[in-house]
């Protein structure tokens, strides 16, 4: 809506354009949409590209309504709530951020539902709409209705609705790039693909990373946290889903990308800086890894491949 968060809009898009570079194919589409189909200008002033509402009814399984100012005003459009139902009964889930949540009531999407609305709005929102159950959590996801008062949590949303669409281990990933640790846990969840590492699995972890360029074997790396082999083996299944070996490889070669794409280091110093005695071994693991050889992804750009964190083989 005219007037929305270009924050807040950037909050939404992101982590999907983050879930399909991680996974290096498209899970997620989106389209922004105004009213008329013309551009919208935010509260900062820019402009944003828009498409009209279409007309065919069904098209999205997910809507997201964002709107910051004059929210009492977009409310009232026929137009708008009319649309709003018609992809509801159509399977929709409809969603509301920041005084978007109020265009949902004003269509009666609301009712009955719990709406997480922002403080500065909260009082006019319940007296205009006492149906609406309204929260102090930072969003709420429902099978049909989402809601989030706005600003970083946002983010939380949407790491939440992803973990619930496509998993918690890439909304965990997708936290990790946006350098985001969520402060507020919403109530009744676990932090995205969170599971906490154990004691051991950490110290495995940081040992690994400290021993890159100089591999030790997983027996050492076990007597040093206070575990037997096997017994790492387990921790690490538990918390990682993967087998420390497994880990320990994955982290070497992900240093690996990074020191090729951001340094002038040959492939041969890059193999060596990252363990591997043999250039033939270090080329041939790449490869299975990234889909190609490493003198060839030379360049840190978002077409070049990407190694999942998490990923088993």
């Amino acid at each position: 809506m005219p007037q929305f968060s270009n924050l807040g809009l950037g909050l939404l898009i992101e982590p999907l354009a983050i879930a399909n570079w991680l996974a290096q194919r498209p899970l997620f589409e989106w389209t922004v949409l105004s009213i008329d189909g013309q551009p919208v200008r935010a509260t900062n002033g820019m402009l944003t590209p828009a498409q009209p509402l279409p007309d065919e009814a069904g098209r999205f399984s997910t809507v997201f309504v964002i709107a910051s100012f004059e929210a009492k005003k977009h409310a009232k459009n026929r137009k708008i709530k009319a649309w709003l139902q018609r992809e509801s009964v159509f399977g929709a889930q409809v969603g509301g951020v920041e005084t978007g949540t109020e265009m949902l009531a004003a269509a009666s999407l609301l009712d009955g539902h719990l709406a997480a609305v922002h403080w500065d709005n909260l009082e006019g929102f319940e007296e205009a709409y006492p149906k609406v159950k309204v929260t102090a959590q930072r969003y709420t996801i429902e099978p049909r209705v989402i809601t989030c008062p706005g600003g970083m949590a946002i983010v939380d949303m949407m790491l939440d609705w992803i973990a619930q669409h496509v998993g918690a281990e890439l909304a965990a990933e997708i936290s990790q790039h946006l350098l985001h640790s969520r402060g507020d846990v919403q109530p009744g969840r676990t932090e995205a693909g969170a599971a906490p590492m154990s004691v051991q699995v950490s110290e495995a972890i940081r040992l690994m990373q400290e021993s890159v360029a100089t591999p030790v074997s997983c027996e050492h790396i076990a007597a040093a946290v206070g575990l037997s082999k096997r017994q790492l083996e387990r921790h690490f299944k538990r918390y990682t889903s993967i087998a420390p070996l497994q880990y320990y490889l994955n982290l070497r070669v992900a240093t690996a990308h990074k020191l090729l794409q951001q340094t002038e280091l040959s492939v041969s110093q890059v193999a060596a800086a990252t363990g591997f005695d043999s250039l033939e071994h270090f080329s041939r693991t790449y490869k299975a890894k990234f889909g190609c050889q490493p003198s060839r992804d030379r360049s840190q750009s978002w077409e070049a491949p990407v190694m999942r964190q998490w990923i088993s083989a």
